[in-house]
């Protein structure tokens, strides 16, 4: 089935920040010069949610207040997606780990048998959710992304070695956070790069959360404030 390219779909960006108490670096790469979306632009790692990514277990869940955060104007049962295409879009595009050693049970999705086949099970404790933008009208893709900051020491194995990353990102680098505007990146990362660097040394998750609303009314910023989430028998 051909892909409504005027869709507008979920994604999920990984903003992971290293040394955050003392001259903190976050992990970017950037964009191929033929990439239909933002072409040669320096990004975080991040992309669509897939339909599997709502099926793979998560061997920590998110923290509360982000799950909370995610639920407001949008549907209640795509957080967990959202974690998971956080922690898949970080494996895919950097070769990154974010999770725990341990057993799948039954079958494993087809985008994430790579990461299922390093013995670890993806874990979402550690994503913060700290921004969510919209792409504005007009543009060749729009999507719905959600930008997650996680703690480099939540990372399992080698933090420069990028030897299993596929090949969506190039010059994938430790940048420190001061320098990151130095390079060409999108206006909307320019915005959230301003929000990182407010919480680089906040250990906890945000009570509100910026919402960047593009739509054919108008371009609004909002706060995201959260709904309980629905229990489950």
């Amino acid at each position: 089935m051909t892909q409504d390219k005027s869709a507008i779909r979920n994604a999920a960006a990984a903003i992971v920040l290293r040394d955050r108490h003392g001259d903190p670096s976050i992990l970017m790469g950037q964009r191929g010069a033929e990439a239909a979306f933002m072409p040669n632009k320096v990004v975080f790692p991040g992309g669509a949610v897939d339909a599997g990514d709502a099926r793979v277990p998560l061997a920590a869940p998110l923290p509360q207040v982000c799950a909370e955060r995610l639920c407001d104007q949008a549907a209640p049962d795509l957080a967990h997606a959202l974690a998971a295409a956080a922690v898949r879009e970080l494996w895919e595009e950097t070769g990154l780990i974010l999770g725990r050693p341990g057993t799948w049970e039954g079958p494993v999705p087809p985008d994430w048998q790579g990461f299922a086949a390093t013995g670890h099970l993806p874990a979402a404790d550690a994503l913060q959710f700290v921004f969510r933008a919209l792409t504005p009208p007009g543009r060749p893709r729009r999507f719905d992304a959600r930008f997650f900051l996680i703690d480099a020491e939540a990372i399992q194995g080698d933090l420069d070695d990028f030897t299993h990353a596929c090949e969506e990102l190039s010059h994938l680098q430790w940048i420190p956070l001061t320098e990151a505007r130095r390079f060409d990146l999108p206006f909307i990362t320019e915005v959230v790069l301003a929000e990182v660097a407010a919480r680089a040394r906040d250990p906890e998750p945000p009570a509100t959360v910026p919402y960047f609303r593009n739509n054919d009314e108008a371009s609004l910023f909002l706060r995201l404030r959260g709904y309980p989430m629905p229990e489950h028998d």
